[in-house]
Formats: C-alpha cells, structure tokens, sequence
C-alpha cells in the first residue's frame, strides 16, 4: 500500500475537479455512488444512506415571534400576529412537498405549560400556501385552543432543493 502526504491536491484536467472512481472509501466508509448531484454512502450495516436526501435543508430558532436566535437557510422571521410566523428561505425548496418538525420551549406561564404545539399551517389565513416552496407558516396552540407567543420555537424543513 502506498501512502500520499500532501496539502493541495490539483486535478489534470482542471485544477478545481478531481475524478474518483464510482466506488471510493474514505476511511473505512466506501461511497456507493457518487454521481452528479448525488452521493450515496453506506451507513449502518449495509444500509446507504443518500447524503443530500438526508440533511436538513433550513432551520430556525426564533424568540416570540420577534427575534431570530439562529438559523441557516432563512432570511426573514415574519410575525403575523400573536402565535402566527412564517420564515422566508434564502435557498428555495425545489416543490411544497417538503417535511417540516417544529417544537416549543416556554416560560413558566400557565400557557407554556403543558400541551402546547407547533401547528404547521395557516390557521390565521389559510387561503395561502402553507408550504411555499420559499417559506412556510406556522402558529403556536396551546391545548386549550388559544394562540400563544412562546418564548422560543424552533422549526426545521428537509427535502429537496431547488
């Protein structure tokens, strides 16, 4: 076995691109396909796992609505009223049929308590899209029925990109 030790590797043809073969370990990880736009490698056991299906594509961490703590892939926090959000995507999805997760932390209100969700949806207008493919809407219920601001929400969408 041969060993290379080098800082920059420079490919022939052009300087930026470097061609491996289809089938290519990194460490004891073989890359199943590498493809255009796609890059499949073997996770546990003889599963594979497809790298760019498999990665959050945008998440947010906002307080009550107003502020965002952090987040990738966003570019705006909009507050539509009490409970209401929704946040702009700098990289659109490629189509509505992405999936989102979201979550809930408040304080130690008596609406923070207990059984209050995210509800992925318009509720406060539902005659535009719910997932857009450049953002998505939202509310905060708590399970009483009533819209809250909690203190932080944090959502997160997967799928694909544009």
């Amino acid at each position: 076995m041969s060993t290379i030790v080098t800082d920059t590797l420079q490919g022939k043809t052009s300087a930026t691109s470097i061609t491996l073969p289809t089938t290519t370990n990194i460490g004891a990880t073989p890359l199943v396909s590498a493809s255009a736009n796609s890059m499949t490698i073997r996770g546990e056991g003889s599963a594979t796992t497809n790298i760019q299906q498999g990665l959050t594509k945008t998440w947010i961490n906002h307080f009550e609505g107003t502020s965002i703590n952090d987040s990738f892939n966003c570019t705006s926090l909009t507050d539509n009223g009490t409970g209401y959000h929704n946040h702009s995507f700098v990289n659109n999805h490629g189509n509505k049929n992405y999936a989102a997760s979201a979550s809930v932390i408040g304080d130690s209100s008596t609406q923070t308590q207990a059984y209050t969700y995210c509800f992925i949806g318009g509720a406060n207008n539902t005659s535009n899209s719910v997932h857009a493919t450049n953002s998505i809407r939202y509310s905060i219920i708590h399970h009483a029925g009533s819209i809250y601001d909690q203190q932080m929400t944090q959502i997160m969408t997967v799928g694909d990109l544009a």
